[in-house]
């Protein structure tokens, strides 16, 4: 695997879940000027936009172990690279935690436990929804935003136009789940601010690692189906290429 690669993957992993998390962390319920669920739906959206024109042409820009494995099991990359982008991404998500951590501490009365943008069900839900609810909704819109990936990188889709509609994709997953589980639908986000929110969010975070990947994986496959493809290939496009989010 080039180390170019993952190096792209960490880095732009790092920017999702900073620019993301830290959008729920530090500007949410910021007094009277907050920018609410919307704003931060927004914000994990841009941040995939952003990264997929800047790291696109080197990494494909996956940013998400669910990706990853999606794309793989849709025949869009390579199996033998799957772990290494996988460590890159949870080492770029774990930096940003570890940064967001750092500058959110500097509040008076910061306290990590309460949540820290980390993913949660039961009485850790946003909206108190419990683990089936939780399970559900991470399964099918992590499947759903696989599709997206999919059908907007495939050599037939309009050029030039698939990091606007992952970065819109993302935007609409968001707005639809935050209320249920907080939206993971990305293992490495979650557990880049689980890790320092402790306690409940490293206890419930099995979930979001065993959803997303499997919503994933079910998304690429079905897609891989409706469009016919056998080869691990999209025309004209390289599997490791694929610019996905």
């Amino acid at each position: 695997m080039n180390s170019r690669k993952c190096a792209a993957e960490a880095i732009g992993t790092f920017w999702l879940t900073f620019a993301g998390c830290g959008s729920a962390v530090l500007a949410a319920a910021f007094p009277q000027v907050g920018i609410g669920l919307l704003g931060v739906s927004l914000a994990f959206g841009l941040s995939v936009v952003t990264m997929a024109y800047a790291i696109g042409h080197i990494s494909g820009c996956h940013l998400n172990p669910a990706v990853t494995v999606g794309l793989t099991a849709g025949g869009r990359f390579p199996a033998a690279d799957v772990v290494s982008y996988i460590a890159a991404q949870v080492i770029g998500a774990i930096v940003a935690g570890a940064v967001l951590y750092v500058i959110a501490s500097g509040a008076p009365g910061f306290d990590p436990g309460k949540g820290f943008a980390a993913n949660g069900y039961g009485v850790h839900s946003p909206g108190q929804y419990g683990l089936l609810a939780g399970l559900l909704v991470e399964v099918v819109m992590t499947g759903m935003f696989l599709f997206i990936i999919m059908g907007s990188t495939h050599g037939k889709a309009p050029a030039g136009f698939a990091p606007l509609a992952i970065g819109l994709g993302l935007t609409l997953v968001h707005l639809v789940s935050i209320p249920v589980t907080n939206t993971s639908v990305n293992p490495a986000r979650s557990t880049g601010v689980a890790l320092f929110a402790g306690g409940w969010a490293l206890g419930q975070l099995w979930l979001f690692w065993i959803a997303p990947l499997l919503g994933g994986a079910a998304g690429g496959v079905l897609y891989r189906w409706l469009s016919g493809e056998q080869e691990a290939m999209v025309t004209g496009t390289k599997p490791e290429r694929v610019e996905a989010a």
